[in-house]
């Protein structure tokens, strides 16, 4: 998995030593730190485009992400989409989530799926939360789960 910082930067370590390396950076300028991870998807044409973001939110001090793009042929219905990117974010909150326990850093994974019934996204909220919940992480959907409805939205190709 190639992932890259917001300027376009490369990041060439595994991920999980580039986030511990980020959280030991930012921890020993003695600044508290909370992760959100996200994941938003478009459909052009024949490719669906999915757009992972690791966001660090520094308290009362801005913040950065980690970027991972793919692409894929395949055809999915708007539910099915949905909880392919709900799958995403947990894949990569699951190979983290031991990091931020060990450094005590609060971690959320952000939803891309409206609470308004009227929105076709909403039909796979209760899945979705279920299945976030269920793993045991903190859950957030439209319109508090910014990493995934404005992070993840504008690095998504």
């Amino acid at each position: 998995m190639r992932w890259r910082k917001f300027n376009g930067e490369t990041i060439q370590l595994p991920i999980k030593d580039a986030v511990e390396d980020a959280i030991k950076r930012e921890t020993s300028a003695g600044t508290k730190l909370k992760v959100c991870i996200g994941t938003d998807s478009q459909v052009k044409g024949e490719d669906t485009e999915f757009a992972t973001v690791i966001v660090f939110l520094r308290e009362h001090n801005g913040g950065f992400m980690y970027i991972h793009n793919e692409k894929t042929r395949q055809k999915f219905h708007i539910k099915e989409r949905m909880l392919v990117e709900v799958a995403k974010s947990i894949e990569i909150a699951y190979e983290l989530c031991n990091l931020f326990i060990e450094y005590h850093v609060d971690m959320e994974v952000h939803a891309d799926i409206n609470t308004n019934p009227q929105f076709k996204s909403n039909d796979a909220l209760r899945e979705a939360m279920g299945y976030i919940l269920g793993m045991g992480f903190a859950f957030k959907a439209k319109p508090e789960a910014f990493a995934s409805s404005c992070c993840a939205d504008k690095v998504v190709n």
